[in-house]
């Protein structure tokens, strides 16, 4: 009775061991992570960015007197409307009254002192050519008094130059008296609004550099036409193109929309904000648009190219770097990428991914790098 009893134990052990590797298989397959993946796509970006922007007037000056004095009247005040030479401010100082009263004396002294020379230019001349016609006859006339008559008359020309010289430098002196008299006149330099007035009448006003010029008269800004600045990122820089339309909002008009072209490109990347300055020009005839206002910018960005997207899930960070996790044969790998644009819930990325690649739908570093996975496609 033994003998069968031990070969049944004996067929017992040799059938659980042959379906032991059968159940390993199957525990080992039950332990892969099932993840929901999806296909890296390549396509063409054309899409829009919101941008912050300025906008700023066309022309704006704070006006400064061009010499010292004192402010006699000002027409205008904030909100006043000037045409370009339109007279603004009258100044007065009496010391350029005084200089153009001296200026006016010296040069009558100097017409005066180039009419007596001219006279006696003319009387020597004359002297000269009488002893010269005399001196054809042997004998009438010395010599030497026909000679120094000719010297006399040189030196007599020579005196004119001078005088007439003298002349023109006071009557240059005199311009330039009418000249800075002239300025004590400050007209508007182009179409605008005055904008800020500081200062009234008896003030005593100078340029900008001098100690009496340590704040302007008034400031003008030309409202009819506005800049709309826009500090475009270093990364969305390329393919700007002057004439470009563009679309802005501005918080005074909720709900509304204004176009404008693409007129000026600065063309270089500033320092410290890595942003190129671009200017869209805007006429604003009715001047709804006010300048210093804040602007929210639809940037146009495409790019002549192809380029990889994801749903923006499937990037993540470990404090460290950016990544997707790839799934491949079974294995997850984490591949690190750089972001670009954020499309419709897609996120452009640049890295060592090829279009097709499957990668994890939702993205988290708890899937650890070399994790076996089992890849589930999610809906497109």
């Amino acid at each position: 009775m033994r003998a069968p009893v031990a070969f049944a134990f004996v067929f017992c052990l040799i059938g659980c061991g042959a379906q032991q590797p059968q159940s390993s298989q199957s525990a080992n397959a039950g332990s892969a992570q099932q993840v929901t993946v999806v296909a890296v796509e390549s396509q063409k970006l054309d899409t829009t960015l919101a941008l912050p922007g300025q906008i700023s007037a066309y022309e704006a000056v704070d006006v400064y007197p061009k010499i010292n004095g004192f402010i006699e009247s000002i027409s205008v005040d904030r909100g006043s409307k000037v045409r370009k030479g339109d007279l603004i401010i009258q100044l007065s100082a009496p010391e350029i009254v005084a200089q153009r009263a001296q200026a006016e004396a010296a040069l009558h002294t100097a017409e005066a002192q180039l009419a007596a020379t001219r006279a006696k230019l003319l009387s020597d001349h004359g002297t000269y050519l009488h002893l010269a016609s005399a001196a054809k006859t042997p004998g009438v006339v010395a010599g030497n008094d026909l000679q120094v008559a000719e010297q006399a008359a040189d030196a007599d020309s020579s005196q004119v130059n001078a005088a007439e010289h003298n002349v023109q430098a006071t009557r240059d002196a005199l311009r330039g008296v009418a000249q800075l008299e002239s300025y004590l006149q400050v007209r508007a330099p182009f179409d605008g609004v005055v904008t800020q007035r500081n200062l009234h009448p008896g003030a005593l006003v100078g340029p900008a550099s001098g100690q009496a010029g340590s704040q302007p008269i008034v400031r003008i800004e030309s409202v009819g036409r506005v800049r709309v600045v826009v500090p475009v990122p270093e990364a969305y820089a390329a393919g700007v193109q002057e004439g470009q339309q563009v679309m802005f909002r501005v918080p005074a008009y909720p709900g509304r929309s204004f176009e404008a072209p693409i007129a000026r490109i600065s063309h270089t990347i500033t320092q410290n904000t890595r942003t190129m300055q671009v200017e869209l020009d805007l006429r604003n005839a009715s001047a709804q648009i006010t300048p210093g206002s804040f602007a929210n910018v639809d940037w146009p960005i495409h790019r002549t190219y192809p380029t990889l997207f994801v749903p923006s899930s499937a990037v993540t960070t470990d404090l460290q770097r950016s990544f997707v996790i790839r799934v491949k044969q079974g294995k997850a790998a984490w591949v690190d990428v750089q972001t670009g644009v954020n499309v419709n819930g897609k996120t452009e990325i640049f890295g060592n991914v090829q279009p097709g690649d499957s990668v994890v739908a939702t993205a988290t570093d708890s899937i650890r790098n070399g994790t076996a996975v089992s890849g589930q496609p999610g809906p497109r």
